[in-house]
This record gives C-alpha cells, structure tokens and sequence, in this order.
C-alpha cells in the first residue's frame, strides 16, 4: 500500500512503523524546550524494534515524566506544558492509531470526508459536550496537556486497519481554528497529491491570519484522489486566488 507524507522531513520510522508527532507548549517563554517532548519520545521509541500501541503508551508517558523532572530542576519552569498530537503506522500490518493531549488534533479522513477527529481537552469542548453554550469560551483553556497539573493520562484511540483512500491531518489550533473540517474535506478533493493537500490548506488558513503556532502535517494511504471529486467551483471558491 502506497503512503504518501508531507512535509516528508517531519515524519520518522521505528521500522516497521512511521510517526511523526507534534508538540506545541502551552507556556510560551518554553517554546525552545519544544524538544523535551519529540526528543524523547524519539529516543523511547527506536529503543524497540517493534512498536506497538501499548508500548508507544509508555513511551509517551516517559515523555511526561521527563517534563516533570524538567520542571522540577528549574523552577523557571514549573509550569512548563506542551499539548501533543502523534500518528502512528504500521506500514507492514497495515494498521494505524494515534494519540493526544490538549487541543493539538489528529483527523482522518476516510473516501474523502471525515471519519473521526480526536476531541480536544479543554473547557470549551467539555462545555459543547454536556450540551452547554459554549460561544465566548476561551479554546485555548485546557484541562490536558504534558507537564500539566494535575497529571492526566494521554488520551489513545482504537488501533485501526487501514484502507486504500485514508487520509490522516494532524495540526496544531491556529490551524484548524480557521479551517473547518468541510473545508479540509473539498480541499482533499481539489488536489492530486499530499503536499498540494497541504499547502492548498495552509494557504487559505495563512491568507488572513497571521499566527504562530500554523503547523500541520498530512499523510495519504493508497490513493485518495481517487475516491474523491471536486463537487462543484463554488464549494472552492475558499481555495481559489481573489479574481480582481
């Protein structure tokens, strides 16, 4: 099965299977620790030669607790968090899972509309959930994050079989803040290609907002483009250069 990623720089491989994780600290004098999240995480995860979901479980709670000898070393920073997001691929079995933490998202994309998005840990979405009105609320108000007190589990989904056409986005809040996942979905059907996907999202999201934390990074399994069709101009008109 042919798997297509983008950028292909920020993806790895713990043979068989291919990762790629985000992080985005809460705490923004720690940015430059950005590192104490991926770095070991990285390093917990080629140290088996099999990944499997239990032990990426572990490793990523490693991750957490190295923030915590961190923070407790320096008590510039004591309140050092970071949300993360990381997809998980095992290209050989062909299975797929992901995890999260705070309001970093993981989407995937099934023949070319959204089939499940991870839900993020803040006040606003447990507002949403208990059937609260939620306008106004801050999304940035977590009750999740690495390094964040009180401790909480990373939340995991179900391990999954892949299939021809899957897509999978994982980004960071300043991008899908302002790109809804309809808008991810006729973009998925304008493209021919991963990184086109990408950069076509990225560009609407970009075009009015001027934002650090727009990252994101995309995965295609098998051949998406041809499970979807462009519905109709105006559906992309989003996506399309201002005519003048």
């Amino acid at each position: 099965m042919r798997i297509r990623i983008a950028p292909a720089q920020s993806w790895m491989s713990v043979k068989p299977v291919l990762w790629s994780a985000m992080a985005w600290p809460v705490c923004p004098a720690a940015r430059w620790r950005r590192s104490w999240c991926v770095t070991p995480l990285l390093s917990q995860l080629q140290a088996h030669a099999d990944l499997t979901p239990e032990i990426t479980h572990q490793a990523i709670e490693q991750c957490r607790l190295a923030l915590h000898e961190a923070q407790g070393k320096n008590p510039k920073y004591s309140r050092m968090s970071t949300t993360l997001a990381a997809l998980f691929i095992d290209r050989e079995k062909q299975r797929a899972w992901w995890a999260h933490a705070g309001d970093s998202r993981v989407y995937h994309f099934r023949r070319g509309v959204l089939h499940e998005v991870t839900r993020d840990h803040s006040l606003a979405q447990q507002l949403k959930e208990a059937g609260y009105e939620n306008t106004g609320i801050n999304s940035n108000l977590l009750y999740n994050a690495l390094g964040a007190e009180p401790p909480r589990l990373v939340s995991f989904s179900q391990e999954i079989a892949l299939e021809d056409g899957d897509a999978f986005l994982v980004c960071t809040d300043g991008f899908w803040l302002n790109l809804a996942s309809h808008e991810m979905e006729q973009a998925l059907r304008m493209v021919n290609a991963c990184e086109e996907w990408l950069a076509l999202m990225e560009q609407a999201v970009s075009r009015n907002v001027k934002k650090d934390n727009l990252s994101a990074l995309a995965v295609w399994i098998g051949e998406p483009e041809e499970a979807t069709l462009l519905y109709s101009l105006a559906d992309s008109a989003r996506f399309l250069p201002p005519r003048f």
